[in-house]
């Protein structure tokens, strides 16, 4: 039984909007969450092929629907290769007191050339040693071989004693990376949990804590330098919490 116009409607702009998303994600390089939104978005247009009576509508879907899976099918192929190459999803668990985990080591291997755009979500980019932690991770950014021109930042604002202190931090670090040629794009939520780093290259990072896995250095710090610079600071020590790292 064909289904109402109306339903057919609803159905063409659910696949319009996840396609839609499907493309933005393609053409940011975030190919493996790109590749779900194609799916998706195939089999909605499926659907609405089976309840179109139109020939000529019909036609028109069939030649998008093997434009998209044609796309889709080249990003598998892509992704694929990839797992062959060693980069594939994977999970890392870090124990406590556990060493040589710094942000080089941990992150290296999904930095290459092609990394223009980094995007940070982390709730606790507060006090000063998680400052330290973020300013550390965006100099490991400049170092790598990548090309890194912005950085998006989106965390939770501190709306206790430290929200002056969380502020001028991140001021200071937006200054020392405009210095180098790089954007800081900051933004607060006060509804964000979930800590995640994406690279447009296509890679994603989930991490339990996020970039708060070290344990706090003993000495009491009070200011951020203006100046990135070479540091030892995250060859220390991991904190208690065992610490989950997801690779996609």
């Amino acid at each position: 039984m064909a289904k109402s116009g109306r339903g057919l409607d609803s159905e063409s702009v659910a696949a319009a909007t996840v396609l839609k998303r499907a493309v933005e994600l393609d053409s940011e390089s975030r190919y493996q969450q790109a590749l779900v939104c194609y799916q998706e978005g195939i089999d909605l247009l499926l659907q609405v092929l089976k309840g179109t009576q139109d020939d000529t509508k019909k036609c028109n879907l069939r030649k998008k629907i093997s434009g998209y899976m044609d796309r889709a099918e080249n990003i598998k192929k892509y992704l694929d290769q990839e797992k062959e190459d060693g980069k594939y999803h994977k999970q890392i668990k870090i124990e406590e007191n556990a060493t040589g985990f710094s942000y080089e080591s941990l992150f290296q291997e999904y930095l290459n050339e092609t990394v223009r755009e980094v995007w940070v979500e982390d709730p606790y980019i507060r006090h000063t040693h998680q400052l330290y932690n973020f300013l550390r991770f965006c100099e490991m950014l400049i170092k790598r071989p990548c090309k890194v021109k912005t950085i998006h930042l989106l965390t939770s604002m501190d709306e206790g004693s430290g929200k002056q202190q969380q502020i001028c931090g991140l001021q200071e670090i937006k200054e020392s990376l405009r210095n180098h040629g790089v954007l800081l794009e900051l933004e607060y939520s006060s509804s964000i949990h979930d800590r995640e780093i994406r690279f447009d290259n296509g890679w994603m990072i989930k991490i339990g804590r996020g970039l708060d896995y070290f344990k706090k250095p003993q000495i009491q710090v009070t200011f951020l330098p203006r100046i990135l610079m070479p540091t030892n600071y995250n060859r220390g020590r991991i904190s208690p919490k065992e610490q989950d790292w997801l690779a996609f």
